[in-house]
Protein backbone atom coordinates (compact mmCIF):
# COMPACT_ATOMS: atom_id res chain seq x y z
CA UNK A 1 0.00 0.00 0.00
CA UNK A 2 1.13 3.46 -0.75
CA UNK A 3 0.32 6.41 1.51
CA UNK A 4 -0.12 9.75 -0.17
CA UNK A 5 -0.80 13.03 1.64
CA UNK A 6 -4.00 14.82 0.62
CA UNK A 7 -5.23 18.38 0.96
CA UNK A 8 -5.33 18.96 4.75
CA UNK A 9 -2.42 16.73 5.62
CA UNK A 10 -4.58 13.61 5.60
CA UNK A 11 -3.25 10.31 4.37
CA UNK A 12 -5.12 8.43 1.66
CA UNK A 13 -4.57 4.73 0.97
CA UNK A 14 -3.95 3.73 -2.69
CA UNK A 15 -4.38 -0.01 -3.14
CA UNK A 16 -2.22 -1.88 -5.67
CA UNK A 17 0.94 -3.90 -6.21
CA UNK A 18 4.37 -2.69 -7.15
CA UNK A 19 6.18 -4.03 -10.19
CA UNK A 20 8.68 -5.75 -7.91
CA UNK A 21 5.93 -7.62 -6.05
CA UNK A 22 4.36 -8.79 -9.32
CA UNK A 23 7.75 -9.96 -10.62
CA UNK A 24 8.47 -11.97 -7.46
CA UNK A 25 5.05 -13.67 -7.56
CA UNK A 26 5.48 -14.50 -11.25
CA UNK A 27 8.94 -15.95 -10.58
CA UNK A 28 7.61 -18.17 -7.77
CA UNK A 29 4.76 -19.46 -9.98
CA UNK A 30 7.15 -20.29 -12.86
CA UNK A 31 9.52 -22.03 -10.46
CA UNK A 32 6.66 -24.11 -9.04
CA UNK A 33 5.50 -25.23 -12.49
CA UNK A 34 9.03 -26.19 -13.53
CA UNK A 35 9.43 -28.38 -10.42
CA UNK A 36 6.12 -30.10 -11.16
CA UNK A 37 7.19 -30.68 -14.78
CA UNK A 38 10.47 -32.28 -13.70
CA UNK A 39 8.70 -34.57 -11.25
CA UNK A 40 6.22 -35.71 -13.89
CA UNK A 41 8.90 -36.52 -16.46
CA UNK A 42 11.05 -38.50 -14.02
CA UNK A 43 7.95 -40.32 -12.79
CA UNK A 44 7.31 -41.84 -16.21
CA UNK A 45 10.75 -43.48 -16.15
CA UNK A 46 10.05 -44.92 -12.73
CA UNK A 47 6.63 -46.12 -13.83
CA UNK A 48 8.00 -47.86 -16.92
CA UNK A 49 10.70 -49.81 -15.08
CA UNK A 50 8.26 -50.74 -12.30
CA UNK A 51 5.74 -51.99 -14.88
CA UNK A 52 8.43 -54.08 -16.59
CA UNK A 53 9.48 -55.59 -13.24
CA UNK A 54 5.87 -56.43 -12.38
CA UNK A 55 5.37 -58.05 -15.79
CA UNK A 56 8.40 -60.29 -15.24
CA UNK A 57 7.17 -61.19 -11.74
CA UNK A 58 3.80 -62.08 -13.24
CA UNK A 59 5.45 -64.33 -15.84
CA UNK A 60 7.55 -66.03 -13.15
CA UNK A 61 4.51 -66.64 -10.95
CA UNK A 62 2.59 -67.98 -13.95
CA UNK A 63 5.46 -70.37 -14.76
CA UNK A 64 5.57 -71.61 -11.15
CA UNK A 65 1.80 -72.13 -11.17
CA UNK A 66 1.98 -74.05 -14.46
CA UNK A 67 4.72 -76.30 -13.07
CA UNK A 68 2.61 -77.07 -10.01
CA UNK A 69 -0.57 -77.71 -12.01
CA UNK A 70 0.93 -79.72 -14.88
CA UNK A 71 3.55 -81.54 -12.76
CA UNK A 72 6.14 -80.64 -15.40
CA UNK A 73 9.11 -78.31 -15.40
CA UNK A 74 8.39 -74.83 -16.72
CA UNK A 75 11.00 -72.21 -17.62
CA UNK A 76 11.18 -68.49 -18.15
CA UNK A 77 13.90 -67.84 -20.74
CA UNK A 78 15.44 -64.37 -20.65
CA UNK A 79 17.33 -63.00 -23.64
CA UNK A 80 19.61 -60.28 -22.27
CA UNK A 81 20.78 -59.17 -25.72
CA UNK A 82 17.26 -58.63 -27.04
CA UNK A 83 15.68 -57.46 -23.75
CA UNK A 84 12.93 -60.04 -24.03
CA UNK A 85 11.66 -63.17 -22.31
CA UNK A 86 9.44 -66.14 -23.03
CA UNK A 87 7.57 -68.66 -20.90
CA UNK A 88 7.75 -72.31 -21.97
CA UNK A 89 4.47 -73.55 -23.40
CA UNK A 90 3.61 -70.08 -24.73
CA UNK A 91 4.49 -68.75 -28.16
CA UNK A 92 4.52 -65.08 -27.14
CA UNK A 93 7.73 -63.07 -26.91
CA UNK A 94 7.56 -60.40 -24.18
CA UNK A 95 9.62 -57.25 -24.78
CA UNK A 96 11.30 -55.09 -22.16
CA UNK A 97 12.14 -51.48 -23.16
CA UNK A 98 15.70 -51.21 -24.53
CA UNK A 99 16.47 -48.37 -22.11
CA UNK A 100 16.25 -50.82 -19.18
CA UNK A 101 19.38 -52.84 -18.31
CA UNK A 102 18.75 -56.43 -17.19
CA UNK A 103 21.08 -58.70 -15.26
CA UNK A 104 20.29 -62.28 -14.25
CA UNK A 105 21.93 -64.47 -11.63
CA UNK A 106 20.91 -68.11 -11.92
CA UNK A 107 22.28 -71.66 -11.74
CA UNK A 108 25.29 -72.33 -14.00
CA UNK A 109 23.47 -75.04 -15.95
CA UNK A 110 20.64 -72.58 -16.78
CA UNK A 111 22.93 -70.34 -18.83
CA UNK A 112 22.09 -71.63 -22.31
CA UNK A 113 24.20 -69.37 -24.47
CA UNK A 114 25.62 -65.90 -24.72
CA UNK A 115 23.06 -63.55 -23.28
CA UNK A 116 20.49 -66.28 -22.53
CA UNK A 117 19.45 -67.40 -19.04
CA UNK A 118 16.62 -69.56 -17.70
CA UNK A 119 14.75 -69.63 -14.44
CA UNK A 120 13.32 -73.15 -14.11
CA UNK A 121 10.39 -74.16 -11.88
CA UNK A 122 9.92 -77.79 -10.88
CA UNK A 123 6.73 -79.81 -10.29
CA UNK A 124 7.02 -79.43 -6.49
CA UNK A 125 7.10 -75.60 -6.73
CA UNK A 126 10.83 -75.26 -6.15
CA UNK A 127 13.10 -73.57 -8.69
CA UNK A 128 16.67 -73.07 -9.78
CA UNK A 129 16.44 -69.76 -7.95
CA UNK A 130 18.19 -66.54 -8.79
CA UNK A 131 17.86 -62.81 -9.06
CA UNK A 132 16.78 -60.57 -11.91
CA UNK A 133 17.78 -56.91 -11.67
CA UNK A 134 16.31 -54.15 -13.83
CA UNK A 135 18.08 -50.79 -13.89
CA UNK A 136 17.54 -47.46 -15.59
CA UNK A 137 19.55 -44.50 -14.40
CA UNK A 138 19.27 -44.27 -10.64
CA UNK A 139 16.16 -46.46 -10.46
CA UNK A 140 16.43 -50.21 -10.05
CA UNK A 141 14.21 -53.11 -9.09
CA UNK A 142 15.28 -56.58 -8.08
CA UNK A 143 13.32 -59.78 -8.34
CA UNK A 144 14.45 -62.58 -6.03
CA UNK A 145 13.45 -66.19 -6.75
CA UNK A 146 13.85 -68.54 -3.79
CA UNK A 147 15.31 -71.86 -4.95
CA UNK A 148 13.68 -73.94 -2.21
CA UNK A 149 10.13 -72.59 -2.27
CA UNK A 150 10.01 -70.90 -5.69
CA UNK A 151 8.64 -67.79 -4.00
CA UNK A 152 9.14 -64.59 -5.98
CA UNK A 153 9.74 -61.22 -4.31
CA UNK A 154 9.93 -57.80 -5.94
CA UNK A 155 11.58 -54.82 -4.27
CA UNK A 156 13.17 -51.54 -5.27
CA UNK A 157 16.82 -50.98 -4.51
Amino acid sequence: MIYTPQGGGELKFCKGFTLLELTVVLFVVVLGFSVIGLNLSSGSDTTEIKAAARDIVSALRYARGQALISHQETTVAIDLGDNSYTVSGRDKLYQIPKSIDITVVTAQNELTGEGMANIRFFADGSSTGGRITLERGHTSWKIDINWLTGQIELESK
